[in-house]
C-alpha cells in the first residue's frame, strides 16, 4: 500500500496505518530496514564509533550501575558459556554499558585482558535506558543479547531465544509469565504484586499481547535492535516497553519465550522507580513532535490570530462588522450557560430571553461542549473574551487536527500536510463562518472521528476504537450537531466512492466497520439521549426551520466558482452578496482556479484509489449543495437535484443546503496535500517548480483578509451601573424598545453587561412559532406592540395610536410581565420615544443615559 493510499481501509487483522515495511510514526530516525532514515532528521542517541570494525555474530549488552559485587560473576559465566567446547558462537563481544558507577564497576571490566569484553562508559547516572541506548549503538553483532548484570536468568537460556529468532522472529524475549517458565528464588511478595500490576497496566495501555516486558533477558536482530534503541527517548526502566512497542508498531514479530528466572539480592529497583515507570508510560503515549510539526502548529496559530486580530486584543469593545447580530447572540450563549452552571440551574433551558416562555438552549447552538468547561473563563473574564478565545484557538486546533490526520494517513511530507490542512481549515466558506459561527469553524474533533472510523476498518482492537469513536462523537454532538451531520455525510460519500473504486477492500472492511459503529452508537447514545429528548420534546422545542428559497439558501455553480468577499486579492463583495444569504453564509466561493487545480490533480493522480474517492466526495458535496432544484445553465429551467431526496427527512429539514459545500474543504485540502507531496518527490528538475507555481496561483486568490471589526457601541450606564434594578421586581421583565430580534439583538449585550440580572421578552434564538405550531422560527412571533415598535425603528414613521392600540399594548405588557420599558439611544430614537409615550399615555424619564417608562407608576 502506498503512502498516498493510507486513507484506504486496510484489510482486517492488519495495522491500520502501515505494513511491516512502513516507517514508524512517532519514532523518527528508523526505517523499515532497521537503519536510521536520513529523511527523518534524527540520529541514534548514543556514541557511534568513528570507525566500526567487522561485525560479530553476537553482542551481549549489560547495563551496569554500581555492580562491583555481581558483575564479575556474570562476566565469567557469560564468557565461559560463549567459549565452551561445542559453542557455535565463533565471534562475539560483551559490552558493559556503565551508567556512571561510583564503585569499582568500571575497573572490573578494564582489568580484563580479553579485548572482546569492553566498557561503554557514561558520564553520570542517567538511567538504564540511557545506558542501553549507548551500549546497543556501540555493538557490532548480527544479533544483540540484552541481559541484566545480576544473572537472574542463566545465560544458558540463550538457546531458547536463538531458536525463536531462527523461526523468523525479529526479537525473542525471556518471559516469566508464559507456560513453561520456571521460577527459583522468588521476589518479596509486595515487589512481586507490584510487578504484576505494572505488567497488567502495560498490557492494557501500551503494549498489548506481551505478558512480561521487564524480564532482563532479550535477544534481538542486530540491525533492528540498533534502529529501535536509536529511536527511543526514555532513560529509565521503561526502555524495554518503548523498544518492544517500536517492534510492535513497525510490525517486526516478537516471540515471548519461557525461561528460568531466580531473584538475586541487590536489586537497583526502588519504590520510587515504580512511579517513574508510570511517568514514562504516559510519555510513551505522548509523541515527541518534530521541529517541522512545532513550526506548523505555530504557523496555524499565527494564521488564526491574524484572521481574528480585529477584536482579539480588546474583544469587549470591538464588534465583528460582518457578524450581523450573531456576536451578540454567541456571547449571550456563553454567558447564560456559565450563569446556569454557576447557579446550579438546568443548562439546557433559560427564561432570560423570550419571556415568559423561555428558550430551549439545547435546541440552539450553544456549544455546551466548550461553553460548560469554559465557565470559569466566562465568569472571570466575560463572554466576549471566551468567544474570542474559542474562535482563535479553535481555528488553530482544527488546523492542527487536519494536519495530524493528513500526516498519519496521507503524506509524510510536512509542507504538503501543512498546505492541505490550511486549505481545509481556512477555505473561503470557513472564513465566512468565522465571522459569526464558532460551531462551524471549531471542528477539531472531526479529524479524530475520521481517524477512528478508518481504524475500525482494519478489524484490529475494534472495541477499543469503537468506544473512543463513540465518546468523540458525543463530544462533537455537544460542539455542533449540524457539523457532525455534515461530517457524517462526507464520510458516507467517501465510503461509497471508495467502495466503488476498491470493492475488494470494502468487502473486507465492512464487517469490522459495522460492528464498530454499532458499539460506538451504544456508547454515544446513552450520553446524548436525554439532551436529544430535551431538544426535540422539551419546552420551546420545534420540529424544523424552513429557510425558504431565497438566493443563497442553495448554492449556484457561479457561487462555487466565484471568489469570496473576504478574499484579500480577488474579493468581490457585490457579487458575493448576490450569490449568498449574507456575509456569514458564503458557503462556497472556492474560486475557479482551485476547481481547475483539483481537476488537474485528480487526472494526474487518477491511478490512486484515495484520489478518486476524495474527488468524488468533493464533487458530490458540491452537487448536493445546489439544493432541491438545480437550474440548467443558460436557461430558466430547473430540474430536481439530489438534495430533494433528503430535504424532507428529519434533521436534514433544518440544514441550509448551501452549507453542504463545507464538506468540500477537507477533500480539496487532502488532494492538495497529495499534489504537493508528489511535486516534492518529482525527479525531473522543472516539474516541482512549475507545479508549485500552479498551486500558488490557484491558492493566492483564496488568501483571506482579516475579519472586519469596528468599535462597539457603549452599553448605557443604566445597565452597567445597576440602575435597572429599581424597575424590576420579582419575575418581572425589562422591555427594550424595540424588542431584541434577529435584526437588532443589541439588547442581549445589555443584558449580558448587567450580569443577566433581568429577563426580557423577545430575543434572538430558535424556537417554535407558537399557538400550537411547532415549526421553527428565528426569535419569537411578533405581538402587536413588538411589531409596531420594529416598524417605527425601520421607517422612522410614528403610526396613529388609538384606544385599540393602547389596549393591545396593555395586553402585551401584561403577557410579558413587564416592569419597565427602556429606550436606549439609537436611530429614530425620537420617533420611538414619541410612539411609546402615546402607547403608555405618559412621558418617560431620563435615567442613566436611557429613557425609562416605569410601569409600576399609578398601579
Amino acid at each position: 500500500m502506498s503512502r498516498a493510499d493510507a486513507l484506504d481501509p486496510p484489510a482486517p487483522g492488519t495495522p491500520a496505518t502501515r505494513t511491516p515495511d512502513t516507517p514508524v510514526r512517532g519514532t523518527p530516525g528508523a526505517s523499515a530496514s532497521g537503519t536510521p532514515d536520513p529523511r527523518a532528521g534524527t540520529r541514534p542517541r548514543g556514541p557511534a564509533p568513528a570507525h566500526r570494525t567487522a561485525p560479530v555474530e553476537l553482542s551481549v549488552v549489560i547495563p551496569a550501575f554500581n555492580e562491583e559485587r555481581r558483575l564479575g560473576r556474570t562476566l565469567d559465566a557469560v564468557t565461559r558459556y560463549l567459549e565452551a567446547p561445542g559453542s557455535h558462537w565463533r565471534t562475539w563481544e560483551i559490552l558493559v554499558a556503565d551508567d556512571g558507577s561510583t564503585d569499582a564497576t568500571r575497573e572490573l571490566v578494564t582489568v580484563r585482558r580479553d579485548p572482546r569484553v569492553k566498557l561503554v562508559a557514561g558520564s553520570g547516572n542517567r538511567g538504564k535506558g540511557h545506558a542501553l541506548r549507548r551500549g546497543v549503538a556501540a555493538g557490532r553483532g548480527r544479533q544483540v543479547l540484552v541481559m541484566d548484570a545480576d544473572l537472574a536468568t542463566p545465560v544458558e537460556e540463550l538457546e531458547r531465544l536463538e531458536k525463536a529468532l531462527a523461526d523468523g522472529n525479529a526479537a525473542a524475549i525471556g518471559s516469566r509469565a508464559v507456560s513453561g517458565a520456571t521460577l527459583g528464588e522468588r521476589q518479596h511478595r509486595i515487589r512481586e504484586l507490584a510487578g504484576r500490576a505494572g505488567n497488567l497496566l502495560i498490557r492494557r495501555t501500551t503494549l498489548r499481547g506481551t505478558r512480561d516486558t521487564q524480564c532482563g533477558f532479550k535477544l534481538f536482530d542486530g540491525d533492528k535492535a540498533r534502529a529501535a534503541f536509536a529511536a527511543s527517548r526514555l532513560n529509565g526502566w521503561a526502555i524495554d516497553v518503548e523498544v518492544l512497542r517500536h517492534f510492535q508498531r513497525v510490525g517486526w514479530p516478537v516471540a515471548e519465550v519461557p525461561v528460568h528466572w531466580s531473584h538475586q539480592p541487590g536489586s537497583k529497583v526502588r519504590p520510587a522507580d515504580y512511579l517513574r515507570v508510570l511517568r514514562d508510560l504516559v510519555r510513551l503515549r505522548i509523541p515527541v513532535p518534530r521541529p517541522a510539526d512545532v513550526v506548523a502548529v505555530l504557523l496555524f496559530l499565527a494564521m488564526a490570530v491574524a484572521l481574528c486580530s480585529g477584536r482579539l486584543l480588546d474583544p469587549a469593545h470591538r464588534y465583528l462588522t460582518d457578524s450581523l447580530q450573531d456576536q451578540n447572540q454567541w456571547e449571550w450563549f456563553f454567558a447564560v450557560t456559565a450563569d446556569n452552571i454557576a447557579h446550579l440551574r438546568n443548562p439546557l433551558f433559560t427564561g432570560l430571553q423570550g419571556a415568559p416562555d423561555g428558550v430551549n438552549l439545547m435546541a440552539n447552538t450553544t456549544m455546551p461542549g466548550l461553553s460548560v468547561p469554559l465557565t470559569p473563563v466566562t465568569l472571570l473574564l466575560g463572554p466576549a473574551v471566551t468567544l474570542s478565545l474559542v474562535m482563535t484557538l479553535g481555528l488553530a486546533a482544527t488546523a492542527v487536527a487536519w494536519y495530524r490526520l493528513i500526516v498519519r494517513r496521507l503524506v509524510r511530507q510536512r509542507a504538503a500536510a501543512f498546505a492541505g490542512a490550511a486549505l481545509a481549515t481556512f477555505a473561503p466558506p470557513m472564513i465566512s463562518h468565522a465571522n459569526a459561527h464558532p460551531n462551524f469553524v471549531v471542528l477539531f474533533m472531526i479529524p479524530p472521528i475520521i481517524e477512528r472510523a478508518l481504524r475500525l476498518t482494519a478489524g484490529d482492537r475494534v472495541t477499543r476504537d469503537a468506544v473512543a469513536l463513540g465518546l468523540m462523537a458525543a463530544w462533537q454532538f455537544f460542539l455542533g450537531e449540524e457539523p457532525l451531520l455534515l461530517a457524517a455525510m462526507g464520510m458516507l460519500l467517501f465510503a461509497a466512492a471508495y467502495a466503488a473504486v476498491r470493492p475488494d477492500v470494502a468487502r473486507q472492511a465492512a464487517r469490522p466497520l459495522l460492528n464498530g459503529l454499532a458499539v460506538a452508537a451504544a456508547v454515544c447514545l446513552p450520553i446524548v439521549v436525554y439532551p436529544l429528548a430535551w431538544q426535540f420534546s422539551g419546552p420551546q422545542s420545534y420540529t424544523g426551520i424552513d429557510h425558504g428559497s431565497a438566493p443563497g439558501v442553495a448554492n449556484s455553480v457561479r457561487a462555487l466558482l466565484s471568489f469570496a468577499e473576504r478574499s484579500l486579492i480577488a474579493g468581490d463583495a457585490h457579487r458575493a452578496d448576490a450569490l449568498s444569504l449574507n456575509p456569514t453564509e458564503q458557503n462556497a466561493f472556492y474560486g475557479w482556479p482551485l476547481v481547475l487545480l483539483a481537476f488537474a490533480i485528480t487526472v494526474g493522480l487518477w491511478r490512486r484509489p484515495a484520489v478518486r474517492a476524495l474527488a468524488a466526495t468533493a464533487a458530490a458535496a458540491a452537487v448536493l449543495s445546489l439544493g432541491s432544484r438545480v437550474p440548467l445553465p443558460f436557461t430558466d429551467t430547473t430540474v430536481p437535484g439530489p438534495w430533494s431526496l433528503l430535504a424532507g427527512l428529519p434533521l436534514f429539514d433544518s440544514v441550509v443546503e448551501s452549507r453542504v459545500a463545507l464538506v468540500c474543504a477537507p477533500p480539496l485540502g487532502m488532494l492538495l496535500a497529495l499534489a504537493v507531496d508528489r511535486l516534492a518527490r518529482a525527479r525531473r528538475l522543472g516539474t516541482p517548480y512549475a507545479g508549485l507555481l500552479a498551486v500558488c496561483l490557484a491558492l493566492l486568490p483564496l488568501v483571506p483578509a482579516p475579519l472586519r471589526s469596528e468599535p462597539r457601541a457603549e452599553v448605557p450606564a443604566f445597565f452597567t451601573d445597576g440602575a435597572w434594578k429599581t424597575y424590576v421586581r420579582g419575575d418581572e421583565t425589562l422591555v427594550p424598545v424595540p424588542l431584541a430580534d434577529p435584526e437588532d439583538a443589541e439588547a442581549l449585550h445589555w443584558q449580558t453587561a448587567a450580569g443577566l440580572g433581568f429577563r426580557m421578552p423577545g430575543g434572538y434564538f430558535n424556537g417554535p412559532y407558537g399557538d400550537g405550531d411547532r415549526s421553527g422560527v428565528y426569535g419569537v412571533p411578533l405581538r402587536f406592540t413588538a411589531g409596531l415598535l420594529r416598524d417605527v425603528r425601520s421607517t422612522g414613521v410614528v403610526p396613529v395610536i388609538d384606544d385599540r392600540a393602547r389596549a393591545e399594548t396593555r395586553e402585551d405588557l401584561a403577557y410579558w410581565r413587564a416592569g419597565a420599558l427602556v429606550l436606549a439611544p439609537q436611530p429614530h430614537g425620537d420617533r420611538l420615544r414619541e410612539t411609546v409615550e402615546k402607547l403608555v399615555g405618559r412621558p418617560g424619564r431620563r435615567v442613566a443615559g436611557v429613557w425609562v417608562w416605569d410601569l409600576h407608576e399609578g398601579s
